[in-house]
């Protein structure tokens, strides 16, 4: 698209990958004013069949390399298995387009680097999938954190229930040549929000971390997983899970020196339209605790319609993705040293190991 057309016209959206996390997609880009979906790559026939019904003006193809290449697609969403990234994005990149591509942006920090790299030398947009920081929870949360409300954080914690697990298509969740490693799916977002919120303190230095599974039948795929990790100048943060119970529920706390916050989302499900959810605050060391008014509902589907306007505004405008690559490459390297300590059962240098990619 010539850049005079971009203030008038919508950007358009070609999307890789049509199952249940891809349609949400598909919907979000349909709701997003600005926005319009112009190509849908499903690789099932069934899936195809769906995509065209959902969005019968839509290109829709089993093959994304026929619509990558095309004029009237500006952004290329992936929507993929985490071992079917790379491929996907390079080729999106060759091609000068635009990408939003869900976390984790690969299964190896060689991986994430490969593609930050294409992306800075094509000159193009690179977003990554953390839209949990577009939460009117988490986000608001990281607000009164740069505000000062608690004065320097020392302290953060997230923490997730969640069962069932889903499995993906064709299983891919639970095949380990294909996800990689769990802590690479669910903890990635949360190790994402840690270091959003301990941004004051720098880059994370160490991280040590813990795991087991209640299924003796896949030991390497940990239900039960910990991490602490650590900065320079004392503050830490814990991440810590189980995807064998409790439905869904998130809890973030984040202490300073001056005050604490406290947040948490509830839903039977993570896609829900209706989640229960709070925010509370402390300000002053013995502050009163009071709730935080929030100006919309918190939850995933409604976080992802934002990303999708701020991707948009992002080629349209030039104005900031809420995550970019480099943002991608320490989500997914913190996951990956965290997979290091769990190898060697001692911490894992952060330091030494991101210094090749920065």
């Amino acid at each position: 698209m010539p850049d005079s057309d971009k203030s008038t016209s919508p950007i358009r959206f070609g999307l890789i990958g049509y199952g249940a996390w891809g349609g949400h997609h598909a919907k979000a880009i349909d709701e997003v004013e600005g926005a319009e979906l112009v190509a849908i790559a499903a690789r099932s026939e069934e899936s195809q069949k769906r995509a065209r019904e959902d969005f019968p003006d839509a290109f829709v193809t089993g093959d994304y390399h026929e619509f990558v290449t095309r004029e009237d697609v500006d952004v290329v969403d992936i929507v993929l298995p985490t071992h079917l990234h790379l491929e996907a994005c390079l080729t999106a990149i060759e091609a000068k387009k635009h990408v939003l591509l869900e976390k984790p942006m690969a299964a190896t920090i060689d991986d994430c680097h490969r593609i930050v790299s294409a992306a800075a030398e094509a000159g193009i947009t690179l977003a990554v999938g953390h839209e949990l920081r577009l939460s009117s929870q988490w986000g608001t949360l990281k607000e009164m954190v740069d505000h000062g409300d608690v004065g320097e954080v020392r302290y953060v914690l997230v923490e997730l229930s969640r069962k069932p697990y889903r499995h993906g298509a064709e299983g891919w969740r639970y095949d380990l040549d294909r996800v990689g490693n769990w802590i690479l799916e669910e903890p990635i977002h949360f190790f994402d929000l840690a270091r959003w919120y301990l941004s004051g303190s720098g880059e994370p230095s160490n991280v040590y971390s813990t795991a087991n599974a209640c299924d003796a039948s896949r030991p390497d795929l940990h239900d039960n997983f910990s991490a602490v990790m650590k900065y320079e100048n004392g503050s830490y943060a814990v991440v810590s899970q189980t995807l064998a119970a409790f439905e869904h529920h998130q809890t973030v706390k984040v202490v300073g020196t001056d005050g604490a916050l406290w947040a948490g989302w509830s839903g039977a499900m993570d896609r829900t339209e209706r989640p229960e959810f709070f925010l509370k605050a402390m300000r002053g060391r013995d502050g009163e605790v009071e709730t935080i008014d929030l100006d919309r509902p918190s939850g995933e589907l409604f976080e992802l319609r934002v990303e999708v306007a701020r991707v948009a505004a992002a080629v349209r405008n030039g104005e900031p993705v809420p995550a970019t690559g480099l943002d991608g490459l320490w989500s997914a390297g913190m996951c990956l040293a965290a997979v290091k300590s769990l190898q060697s059962g001692q911490p894992h240098d952060l330091t030494a190991f991101m210094a090749p990619y920065l």
